[in-house]
Formats: structure tokens, sequence, C-alpha cells
């Protein structure tokens, strides 16, 4: 252990330099004591300065990590120097590793995280605040953050310094994304603000409120009918009279409806809430097809249609037998449906080089290309008039598109107006049954 640097030892060194030249000063008495202590004291100040260049160029030039040698006083001052800045490399180290660990959590955060001075200035900000509002770092480093954030929701949010609720602005280069900006305090003079993308959260809101109200308007129909005619009933005669057959017609049909939509909304919730299935059902797709074609004649009654079902006997597959027969089955039935009378209705189930296939097409009116990519949405209707009339819901293609969703694949739509559409997926060649 290295000892270190007292008054007694400095007193000892002092006594072993001048010692020598006093006692030659009392040897020669013929010279003055003073030109003895003088020559001594310049010694002294010739060693202190030889160490102080030493001291000099180890700190300064040389990068050595060794202190340099010394002597006397000297080495306890090196090696304390060395020691400190031992130190300082250690606490240097670790705040190194601190402010490591804080960036690499703040980049492994799900939301953009920005670091700002009181009056504003960014300190940093992460990899996500750069691709959410479009910060660019170490560039933006000092600059106000209200130039880079221009919302004057947001200048007067910063501006108030009331922080207790979130703010919403929209993104500054997508408008169709919203942001929620919370700030708290970081350290003395320092804020952070945490900004996370809510635009799913919004949709999904809206979606929600949508849904009750569209299921609150397609129940609102049929009900006000049966309230109608229910309170028609209570006068006896007109239970007695020709028009209770009319009106007995009229109830069951929208019974009818209503239990329909019920069970199409019952399965759509079931389907939407299904974890992961595992496909190791096999489902005799030509036998469902062969029992769905008898139902589309049945459902087409005297329209006219003409059925052409082009089916691999062979062909079965892995997956949910209930998911595939709801999105088979609604696919068959919209064509019923929506196709005019003695119109061709065509449905083809075959391996193509992709995987198993399914195609449903028809020579209806076709469907205009703005409509194409809603006809998924719940309770989306082209034509709502025409829809009610035919006992569509609104709800069959959402069906089918989460049921294949479970199956990997998904909804092909292609349409000419005049012309008719085509409804089609594919389903994964691994999924295809060689046991068949």
């Amino acid at each position: 252990m290295v000892e270190r640097l007292s008054w007694k030892k400095m007193v000892w060194e002092l006594l072993l330099i001048y010692l020598p030249w006093v006692v030659l000063g009392l040897i020669f008495d013929t010279v003055p004591m003073s030109w003895f202590l003088l020559v001594g004291t310049w010694l002294q100040l010739a060693w202190h300065f030889h160490h102080q260049l030493k001291m000099s160029n180890w700190l300064w030039k040389e990068r050595s990590l060794t202190p340099p040698s010394g002597s006397g006083s000297w080495e306890p001052l090196f090696n304390g120097i060395y020691r400190l800045q031992q130190r300082n490399r250690r606490r240097r180290k670790e705040l190194a590793t601190i402010i490591r660990r804080f960036r690499n959590g703040a980049e492994s955060l799900p939301d953009a995280v920005v670091v700002f001075r009181s009056e504003g200035n960014i300190v940093w900000c992460n990899k996500l605040a750069q691709h959410l509002l479009g910060f660019r770092w170490p560039d933006d480093a000092g600059q106000p953050i209200s130039n880079l954030l221009r919302s004057p929701d947001f200048v007067r949010y910063l501006a108030k310094q009331e922080f207790e609720q979130p703010l919403e602005i929209t993104a500054p280069f997508n408008y169709d994304r919203t942001l929620e900006l919370r700030i708290m305090r970081y350290t003395e003079g320092e804020f952070l603000m945490v900004v996370r993308d809510v635009s799913q959260v919004k949709q999904l809101e809206g979606m929600r409120r949508n849904f009750f109200a569209n299921v609150s308007h397609e129940l609102r129909t049929p009900m006000t009918v049966l309230q109608g005619y229910l309170e028609m009933s209570k006068d006896p005669e007109i239970l007695a009279g020709p028009m209770w057959g009319k009106a007995h017609g009229v109830m069951t049909e929208q019974l009818v409806r209503m239990n329909s939509l019920v069970e199409q909304l019952l399965t759509l919730s079931k389907i939407e809430a299904a974890p992961n299935i595992e496909l190791e059902e096999v489902v005799n797709v030509p036998a469902m097809l062969e029992i769905l074609e008898k139902e589309a004649v049945s459902l087409s009654g005297d329209r006219g249609h003409q059925f052409t079902f082009d089916v691999d006997d062979n062909l079965h597959v892995f997956g949910d037998d209930d998911q595939l027969r709801s999105a088979i089955s609604n696919l068959v039935y919209n064509a019923v449906k929506h196709t005019p009378d003695d119109a061709a209705i065509n449905v083809r189930w075959y391996q193509s080089s992709e995987g198993p296939r399914l195609e449903v097409t028809d020579s209806g009116d076709g469907i205009e290309l703005q409509h194409i990519h809603r006809l998924t949405e719940r309770f989306y209707r082209v034509d709502k008039a025409r829809s009610r009339e035919t006992g569509g819901s609104g709800l069959g293609l959402a069906i089918v598109k989460h049921a294949l969703s479970h199956h990997d694949s998904q909804l092909e739509i292609t349409s000419e107006v005049g012309e008719g559409s085509t409804f089609a997926f594919t389903l994964p060649s691994r999924l295809v049954s060689h046991a068949a």
C-alpha cells in the first residue's frame, strides 16, 4: 500500500536536503553559510521542476495509464493522481453503462420518448420519436421542441405547464394517425415526454360505436313492425278478420329476420373470440358443397338461377369444419341473394398452384370499385334497400373474413360493373389432406 504524503515526511525530506549543506558550511567556515543553503535550494528547485515536467508530460502527452516513477514527496502525488484517475474511469464507465441501459430501455419501449429542458430545448429522443414525430437525432439536439412540433394545441399545452392530463394531436407527417402525449418531470430542469400512437384505439372505439348503432338500427325496424301488429291484435275483430293472415305472415318474416341477425352476430362473435385453432381436423369440403348446392337451389326457388358446381371430390383439407362451413355457405348464399333471376352462378373447388381454392362467380350487376375494399366491414352494404329486401344483414362477408384469417387465408374480390363478381380464397398447400 502506498504511503500518503504527510507533513512529517516533508520535514524529513527538507532536513535530508539541507543537512549536508549545513555540515559543509560548518566545515568550510571561510565560505558564508548562505551560499551553501542557496546551492541546496537551487538543487531542490531543479528536482521539483524535473518532477513537474514528468507529471505534465504524463497528464497531457503520454497515453500510458501507468504513472511515472518518482522519488520523495512526488511518489505519493503520482500514485494519488493515478488512483483518482482509476476512480474517475470507473465512475465514467458506470455512468456510461447507466446511460446505455437507459437508452436501450427507451429504445425498447413501444412509445416515443423525448427528453427536453424546461426552456424547451431537446436533450435526447429515441428512434420511435424520430419515426412518429419526424425528429432527427442528433441534428435536432438543442432545438426548441415547439419549432419541431408546431401544432397549436401542443404549443398551448406546453405554455400552460399543466401536464396532469394527456394531449391528443394529429401526427405531423401522417394526418390519419392520432398521437397521445404525456409530459412529466424527469430531473431538475428537464421533462420527459412519452408519445403513443392511439390511432387503432380510436378506430376501435369508432367501430364499437358504429356496431351498436347498426345493431340498434337493424333491430328497430322488425321490432317496430311487431309492436304495431301486436297492438292491432288487441282488437278481436282483427284477429277474426281476413287481415290477420297477412299480419301473421309479416310478423313471422320479421322474427325470422331478427333471428337470422342474432345468429350471425353470435357466429361472428364466436369466430372472433376463438383462439388460434389447431388445424388438425379433416374437412370434407366436397360433401359440404354437395349439401350447399341443394340448399342454394332451394333458396333460389323459382328465380331460375343456373348453377354449376365444379368440385374436386378428392380435395379434402385440414381446418375447422364450422368456420369453413360458415365462410363457404355465406359466399354461396350471397351469390344467390344478390344475383338477378335467370343468371348463372358458378362454384369451383380445385387444387391451384398456390393451394386449395374456392371460387364463387356470379353474372350479376357487379360492384363498383370504391365499395370493394369495404365489403368485409360489419353492416356495410352497397345497396341498403336491396339488401333488406333480400334479407341481407351486412355480416356475411365479415364472418368470411375472420373465418379465413384463422386458416391463414384471405378473401379475394374481383368485380366489373355489368359483368358480375368473383369471390374467392386460397388455403395454404400445407392444409391439403392427402389421406382422402
